[in-house]
């Protein structure tokens, strides 16, 4: 495979090694390595995340490896930031996957034409190759066109990450200007990104804050996502060692979901137009599910009035 592909990394060798053995099967030419340090507070990092790192040493193809290791804890917000920015200070474009995010083999292959296709056209900033339509068919094509940008395996070019702004330095004349109702046109979509966004401004959400942060860096460049019509990609880290997604979380549905194969030659859409539906689901279901609870509650409610 000629793209580059990033791999970020930690203290998880069991899934790390499982990402790596599909990378191995893909062969890229070029691989860059991001790993973050091990936490002074969990004595066994040290040796976990001596651990992972060993397994890049495996690569047995013809291959440029390059490193980006931390010999402190960033987290993962601030890790992936600034491991991404050493990326795309190389590299012109490529396929980022972290440490429990699963591709089929067909995902490469996806990531590779789209990343060609697109290469010049400023309206696409990334690839997702998450799909979380659960067997809805939004399109007859390859692939659709969303607002929102998935990280769980993607791809991008240095041409949009030079947009990503950590600081969130526009989010104050964004909001100033009421830019998101201009994006979102929702009151009630607005107002559910307005608090996490600013959430993040304010540092609260910092450990994860990167894949916020990069959304909003898109959707002030009016950017939109390319997301395939089957699911690509498989997040095996929910778990009690996760960071984020642990065995408490409420988005257990999105828990090693079931991967497709991609099929080619892809079908490409003849418009670059966000598909509303599609959008619209993923933010009631993925984004914010309590709003279907609580809308189903008001219609009980409803249905019991007249009953009485």
């Amino acid at each position: 495979m000629e793209k580059t592909v990033v791999l970020v990394i930690f203290n998880r060798p069991d899934k790390t090694l499982k990402v790596f053995d599909r990378v191995c099967q893909a062969k890229p030419e070029k691989l860059l390595v991001v790993a973050d340090g091990p936490r002074r507070k969990f004595p066994d990092d040290v040796e976990k995340c001596a651990e992972t790192r060993a397994i890049v040493d495996q690569v047995d193809w013809d291959c440029e490896v390059l490193k980006n290791y931390s010999d402190d804890n960033l987290g993962c917000g601030k890790r992936i930031a600034s491991g991404l920015d050493w990326a795309f200070s190389l590299v012109d474009e490529a396929i980022i996957l972290e440490d429990d995010c699963l591709p089929h083999p067909s995902f490469f292959r996806y990531c590779q034409e789209l990343l060609d296709y697109y290469r010049d056209d400023e309206r696409v900033m990334s690839i997702c190759g998450k799909n979380v339509q659960f067997g809805r068919e939004r399109t007859e094509f390859s692939y659709y066109f969303s607002r929102y940008s998935h990280c769980w395996g993607w791809a991008t070019w240095a041409r949009a990450w030079k947009f990503f702004d950590y600081d969130m330095k526009t989010w104050e004349v964004a909001q100033l200007e009421n830019h998101l109702v201009d994006i979102l046109d929702d009151d009630r979509v607005v107002g559910y990104w307005t608090r996490i966004f600013q959430s993040t401004y304010e540092r609260r959400y910092q450990s994860a804050s990167w894949a916020y942060r990069w959304l909003l860096s898109s959707w002030l460049q009016n950017g939109l996502s390319v997301l395939p019509s089957v699911n690509l990609v498989s997040n095996i880290g929910f778990g009690e060692d996760a960071t984020h997604t642990t065995t408490t979380s409420t988005r257990s549905q999105y828990a090693n979901m079931q991967t497709e194969e991609m099929q080619f030659p892809l079908k490409h859409p003849p418009y670059v137009i966000r598909n509303r539906k599609a959008d619209q689901f993923e933010q009631d279901t993925l984004f914010d599910p309590g709003l279907m609870t609580r809308a189903r509650a008001k219609l009980l409610r409803m249905i019991g009035k007249r009953v009485i």
